[in-house]
């Protein structure tokens, strides 16, 4: 039992589960240029405030799972972790005057989240986002191409059974009726419903919706539909955002309790899926518009949409087919038959990976055919064996693979070595 381990919820990726996320995050990197949407960075921290006023302070996210920090008393401000990109990507719209630029404003971040969450599989209380926003632009079609970013995301990730779930939650015209009419019907049926349900159901109503207690199933079933009760604008907005989607060829379901688990989401929410064993779903990742939540931190009123998709879990639904390491292994190994001799083999290392070729140099003091096992066992492709002709500019080349060796000059490896690693690559 090691003395310290990292902490609850949270995990170490080593190199080879590192490298999976890698391959993600050069995913996203990659469809962000060839969408037009460039990389922003905004801190990991932010006032309390943001995420309240943002979020939505009777949301789980802000009850239960913020993780907020001790200020020193000279600071007054309080701070938190975030918990989701969005609301710092708003702050830093309305605080740069993003307003100012060509619109719509698109930027991609990707990093760590982090949530005081109950851990289990696939949730962790830090964990990594690729995360996209388009803000500035009201209509349906950056909804579709937002949409279909996503979908394309997961199919160039290798998960090819991605389903997506889409809605539209209404807005500031046509919700607050509904919300009134979900009241009165979650009312009529208080009886059977447990106390923390009853809490939302003043503060909150929507949230009853995407509860996953039990006793709700089947008032949930019966309840009143968000997407029967839009007004004129918000269901011409959402059969344009299908339309849309039928003319891109990406396919949907039409969910009407699908409502998202954040205060800021209005009209489109949508969600990615894959079918799990046993028929449960697991959440991919999913967003929304959001066209109150500038407004909301202080900018002018700003129309928005954007996702979040967990890389956590397109891992985790990609199992061991995500953590082939790819170029873990080096091109060639750098070896000598003098043991001491560990300073010529560093130097000629060095001088190759100056040329940018993916070299190690074997520093024990170990005897040559010892070197040549490890290299063997590294996946080296060549071994450069340095013996008494370095002096006469000479070494040897050994291909490990081919078992095959034969003398060159030193000035020709960093040419031989890249021919033979093109040659390996494409042939």
């Amino acid at each position: 039992m090691p003395t310290f381990r990292a902490p609850r919820g949270t995990r170490d990726l080593l190199p080879a589960e590192r490298a999976a996320f890698t391959k993600l995050e050069s995913i996203g990197r990659d469809l962000g240029r060839r969408y037009g949407y460039r990389q922003i960075e905004t801190p990991l921290f932010e006032q309390v405030a943001v995420f309240e006023r943002g979020i939505g302070e009777v949301t789980d996210v802000i009850e239960k799972e913020l993780f907020r920090l001790a200020a020193r008393s000279d600071e007054g401000e309080a701070w938190a972790l975030r918990p989701e990109a969005t609301a710092g990507i708003a702050r830093a719209y309305v605080q740069h005057g993003m307003h100012t630029w060509p619109q719509p404003v698109k930027v991609w971040l990707t990093g760590p989240m982090f949530r005081y969450d109950r851990p289990q599989a696939g949730r962790y209380r830090q964990f990594w986002q690729w995360d996209v926003e388009a803000i500035g632009d009201p209509g349906p079609a950056v909804d579709a191409e937002l949409i279909e970013l996503g979908a394309r995301f997961y199919r160039e990730a290798g998960l090819d059974d991605a389903l997506l779930l889409i809605n539209s939650i209404g807005d500031a015209v046509c919700r607050p009726a509904y919300v009134a009419e979900l009241k009165a019907y979650f009312r009529e049926h208080i009886a059977g419903m447990p106390e923390v349900e009853r809490r939302r159901l003043e503060s909150n109503p929507l949230r009853l919706l995407d509860s996953k207690d039990p006793a709700l199933a089947v008032l949930q079933a019966r309840a009143p539909r968000i997407t029967d009760r839009l007004c004129p604008a918000c269901a011409e907005h959402f059969a344009a955002v299908l339309g849309h989607l039928d003319a891109l060829g990406v396919g949907y379901r039409v969910e009407p309790a699908l409502v998202r688990g954040l205060d800021y989401y209005t009209r489109t929410a949508f969600e990615f899926y894959r079918a799990g064993a046993e028929g449960q779903q697991q959440a991919l990742g999913g967003g929304g518009r959001y066209d109150g939540l500038i407004e909301l931190l202080g900018g002018r009123p700003t129309p928005g949409i954007g996702f979040a998709l967990g890389l956590d879990r397109v891992i985790l639904a990609l199992g061991d087919s995500a953590s082939q390491e790819e170029g873990a292994s080096p091109l060639a190994v750098i070896v000598g038959a003098e043991p001491a001799a560990t300073a010529e083999r560093l130097r000629v290392a060095t001088d190759l990976r100056g040329e940018g070729l993916v070299v190690r140099a074997d520093l024990s003091a170990r005897k040559l055919g010892r070197q040549l096992e490890s290299a063997a066992r590294d996946g080296a492709h060549f071994a450069v064996i340095l013996g008494d002709e370095l002096a006469a500019g000479q070494v040897q080349l050994k291909d490990l693979q081919a078992g095959t060796q034969r003398p060159l000059p030193l000035a020709d490896v960093a040419r031989e070595l890249r021919r033979a690693d093109a040659s390996h690559h494409h042939g």
